[in-house]
């Protein structure tokens, strides 16, 4: 029984043997190929299963569909009526907007073949793109002046970017994808940007809910402070409308661009109102100067040279800093014409705009909605190179008394600094909110503490430089939203509940009537203004520590200056380090 026992035991030993030199060979053989030469000299033939495929093992089929249909979209058709209709309406081809916004050779195409194709069968298990349509929506990445950005630019050429030539998911995705890695999204709009047409139903053979799938990462990024910049270079119709209104900053082209909810042929079924052309209906004539596009351009180089100049001052998200930059302009630079662009006379109007680029660093002034809200001034600027926003009110317009519209334009911009880490430097000349018939019917108070609710709720740091006037509840909401102020006034500074116009009518009502029935009203009220204007002296103010300090004019600069550096190298640090551990939440939609 021994010796059996022993016999079996070599016996499964050898087959074990065999069992793994079998499996090494296998192994080998898959390694090195089923035609190579064994130790022994036997040539290892390929099963069944191993039939030689007739294409190509380097996939070299696939990478020149790849390169076919890339070479169609990126080649605009010349006799297509799209592109000629879109060359003689004087616009750019999407193609050529992109070349004309990102730094050369730096776009990234995402989604680069998508569209509708028709195959022609060439052979077994080959075809080849026998026609392709590309999507109406070119998406993808690349460099504005050195810095990363997602950007998305409508083909109006094809469909008039209408969703049966477009891709949802493909918009979807890029919007999400701007959240995912906090990158700014350009916005080219030149058509519905794959908004809704009748024809989608047909092709669908149903009806759909029109839900706007994009609008939630939209709404993300907006909050997060991840820039949203958008161009309206040609017809932004619905839902291109609603995504270039939605970002931080809009531009419309004044040549080539309007903006409705539905065009002209559709307005004339709906409302009866016939021969509407795209200007009539939602030119720039009509979105730029009532707050629904921010800025004009003469054309679309100019629109995409705005955003270019905006983003400069912009972080990539509510996470960083925004870029500072080198600046040769000295900070403690002198301007002794400050000392007299405010008159003496206060019914005198003079140009705020003046102080404002005398202030900030040379050539960085860009304001944002100047034909709209124009009791209003605001925009970007930088000090010693470091970005703000600028605030300012407008004597040249209603004496600078802040109306609804100008109140609903500072409310959004101020949501901006907010979200971006952009401190504030306000300029203050500010006789109140506006008043009288058109005031009242126009919800001047309503709009105006909306303004006020936005001041106390954002968090970024103020500095207030009083020029002339702080009245009323505007001027004390736009004083005191923080706690403690920093501030300093001019030598011209005056306050109070109410200016001394109409004021003394108000408070000494009986006294002057009583002196009228004299003769001697006029006498009475001189003796009266020349008492207040006397006791209005800020030096007065100041005695009291009713203001912290009145610096002359001409070191304006300098004082911002030092205080912006402050806000940067210390402030900065602790505002980032908030919003991070979710201690703040700033929020601009």
């Amino acid at each position: 029984m021994g010796d059996d026992e022993d016999a079996q035991q070599v016996s499964n030993g050898r087959e074990a043997q065999g069992t793994a030199a079998q499996r090494l060979h296998q192994v080998s053989s898959h390694i090195t190929g089923p035609e190579t030469q064994s130790s022994k000299g036997r040539t290892n033939k390929p099963n069944a299963r191993n039939v030689s495929s007739p294409l190509p093992a380097d996939h070299s089929d696939v990478l020149a569909q790849m390169k076919t249909l890339r070479q169609i979209a990126a080649t605009p058709n010349l006799k297509h009526r799209g592109y000629v209709r879109q060359k003689q309406a004087g616009k750019l081809w999407v193609r050529e907007r992109i070349d004309a916004l990102l730094d050369p050779g730096t776009f990234t195409e995402i989604g680069s073949v998508s569209g509708t194709v028709t195959w022609k069968k060439t052979g077994p298990m080959r075809e080849t793109p026998a026609s392709f349509v590309p999507s109406n929506n070119v998406q993808g990445a690349g460099l504005v002046r050195g810095r990363k950005v997602l950007l998305t630019a409508d083909d109006f050429s094809i469909r008039s970017g209408h969703a049966d030539g477009a891709s949802s998911e493909k918009t979807v995705y890029v919007e999400k994808l701007a959240v995912a890695l906090r990158l700014p999204v350009i916005k080219l709009v030149d058509g519905s940007s794959g908004g809704g047409s009748v024809t989608t139903i047909r092709q669908a053979g149903w009806s759909y809910l029109p839900y706007v799938r994009p609008f939630k990462p939209v709404i993300q990024q907006l909050n997060m402070g991840i820039p949203n910049l958008g161009a309206v270079v040609g017809p932004a119709i619905g839902l291109g409308a609603a995504r270039v209104v939605s970002c931080h900053f809009s531009v419309m082209a004044a040549d080539v661009g309007a903006l409705f909810n539905a065009g002209p042929k559709v307005v004339e079924g709906a409302t009866f109102e016939e021969g509407l052309s795209f200007q009539d209906l939602g030119g720039p004539l009509v979105h730029c100067t009532n707050g629904t596009i921010d800025n004009l351009a003469a054309n679309e180089e100019q629109c995409l040279e705005q955003i270019r100049v905006v983003l400069g001052f912009l972080p990539n998200s509510g996470s960083d800093a925004p870029p500072v930059i080198p600046c040769d302009d000295p900070e403690d630079r002198e301007d002794l014409a400050l000392r007299s662009i405010i008159p003496r006379r206060q019914a005198r109007m003079y140009n705020p705009r003046v102080i404002i680029n005398s202030v900030v660093d040379k050539g960085s002034w860009f304001e944002i909605g100047a034909l709209w809200g124009r009791t209003a001034i605001n925009g970007l600027a930088r000090l010693g190179g470091q970005p703000v926003g600028i605030i300012s009110l407008n004597c040249e317009v209603n004496g600078g008394a802040l109306d609804a519209a100008g109140s609903q334009k500072l409310t959004r911009f101020l949501k901006l600094c907010d979200v971006m880490n952009l401190p504030i430097v306000q300029f203050l000349d500010v006789p109140g909110y506006a008043i009288g018939t058109v005031a009242e019917k126009t919800a001047t108070m309503r709009w105006g503490v909306e303004l006020a609710k936005t001041y106390f709720t954002t968090t970024i740091p103020i500095f207030n430089v009083i020029t002339r006037r702080a009245y009323g509840v505007a001027g004390g909401v736009m004083l005191g939203s923080r706690d403690p102020v920093m501030q300093v006034a001019w030598p011209s500074g005056q306050w109070g509940s109410l200016p001394l116009d109409g004021g003394i009518e108000v408070a000494h009502r009986h006294e002057l009537r009583e002196a009228d029935k004299l003769g001697k009203k006029e006498e009475r009220y001189a003796e009266l203004e020349e008492e207040y204007l006397r006791l209005m002296n800020p030096v007065r103010t100041a005695n009291a520590f009713g203001v912290e300090e009145i610096i002359d004019p001409k070191d304006t600069r300098r004082v911002c200056c030092a205080w912006t550096s402050h806000v940067y190298t210390v402030l900065m640090k602790e505002r980032l380090a908030e919003r991070a551990c979710g201690k703040i939440h700033p929020t601009f939609a």
